[in-house]
């Protein structure tokens, strides 16, 4: 069976293959239990940096942006980046998740901004707030009226490097990849 990998994983995956490949190399002709610990690194890495295909059951659905838990729904204000009150569904993304982010739903990027911070625990409510974060806003068209979806990329502990892999004015597609949070600095 072939996992599929993320593109954003390239340089971390070639990294981890050469390192760790080597340590185990090393370790299984000095010590073979020592090979152990980085070759389950290596398949740590792997599994990381998945990115399995997705998809929906209705056509007409949102999707969730991320695999993971949903730890909060809660009520937003209208003057926040959608410019309208909405809800805010958060969902908490931990070390065996797929990090890869995806479209909730069909649209037009309207806007991305990055904002700087820090890299606390992302299930500490306070974490939305001072962590490092990238928000996309998209243009979304349906049933003859257009409203504002958000999507907001929050970096973590251990998952510190956000990619958000779109730009002004870009179409994108329901399920379609828009970026990772990944491990790094």
């Amino acid at each position: 069976m072939r996992i599929p990998l993320a593109q954003y994983g390239v340089r971390e995956i070639v990294l981890a293959t050469v390192v760790l490949g080597a340590l185990t190399a090393v370790g299984a002709r000095l010590f073979w239990p020592s090979a152990i610990l980085p070759a389950a690194l290596w398949l740590f890495v792997l599994a990381f940096f998945r990115d399995p295909q997705r998809r929906g059951e209705s056509a007409d659905g949102f999707l969730s942006p991320a695999d993971g838990k949903v730890v909060a729904v809660a009520p937003i204000a209208p003057d926040g980046p959608l410019e309208a009150p909405g809800t805010r569904i958060s969902v908490f993304m931990d070390v065996l998740s797929v990090h890869v982010n995806r479209s909730p739903c069909p649209g037009r990027v309207e806007s991305i901004r990055h904002h700087d911070g820090g890299f606390v625990d992302a299930r500490r409510p306070e974490a939305s707030q001072h962590n490092e974060s990238a928000t996309t806003i998209l243009i979304v068209e349906r049933g003859g009226r257009s409203f504002r979806v958000g999507i907001r990329q929050v970096a973590g502990l251990i998952a510190r490097r956000i990619v958000t892999d779109l730009r002004v004015g870009q179409d994108v597609q329901r399920g379609g990849r828009i970026g990772m949070i990944k491990f790094g600095s």
